[in-house]
């Protein structure tokens, strides 16, 4: 019961964290959380995520300043000392024909489970994060050089926390979840 506590602690501490103090985060805490990552379920066991750690002061500001989409101010990402870019290899095979007949994409959902264990792993080390979705992917594939079928899926700002983060208010289970149907 203890180890289902202390579970249930990370996962309700973890929230987004939109203020950064201007520490370095070392290396050793970044591999921790791509460690999780790694050892994340995908469909087919194909594992398509990919990360790619930008801690270059002049990277950062670029996607900062240029990399993200207008009408949601986010100032408070120039202070996060690493952002990391989530992205899709699309090149499987597997991952392009069986969404035609299930309409499940498969790559983004498995994206989203490894991308979900780096954000409770940086918890655990005492990092903060947020998943940014309001970017601009072509620019950050085109900044980063990267591989034709690699595609950004969201954006992790990672850093120390500057202040007590407010846990966000949560639906109700009873607004979520029903058992054997929804009535």
């Amino acid at each position: 019961m203890a180890d289902d506590d202390n579970f249930m602690r990370l996962v309700r501490n973890r929230v987004s964290c939109r203020e950064y103090l201007a520490r370095e985060v070392t290396d050793a805490d970044i591999f921790y959380c791509l460690e999780a990552a790694r050892l994340s379920p995908s469909a087919c066991n194909k594992q398509p995520w990919r990360f790619v750690i930008v801690k270059d002061a002049a990277l950062r500001e670029r996607i900062c300043r240029d990399g993200l989409l207008p009408g949601v101010p986010m100032p408070w990402l120039k202070t996060a000392p690493v952002i990391v870019v989530l992205c899709a290899q699309k090149n499987v095979l597997t991952h392009r024909i069986a969404p035609l007949f299930s309409g499940v994409d498969y790559p983004l959902l498995d994206c989203g489970i490894a991308g979900e264990h780096f954000v409770l792993a940086a918890e655990r080390r005492g990092l903060g994060t947020c998943w940014i979705g309001w970017f601009k992917p072509r620019f950050v594939k085109k900044l980063l050089h990267l591989p034709s079928d690699f595609k950004p899926v969201s954006l992790l700002s990672l850093g120390y926390p500057a202040q007590q983060r407010d846990l966000s208010s949560r639906l109700e289970m009873k607004d979520i979840a029903r058992f054997d149907g929804w009535r």
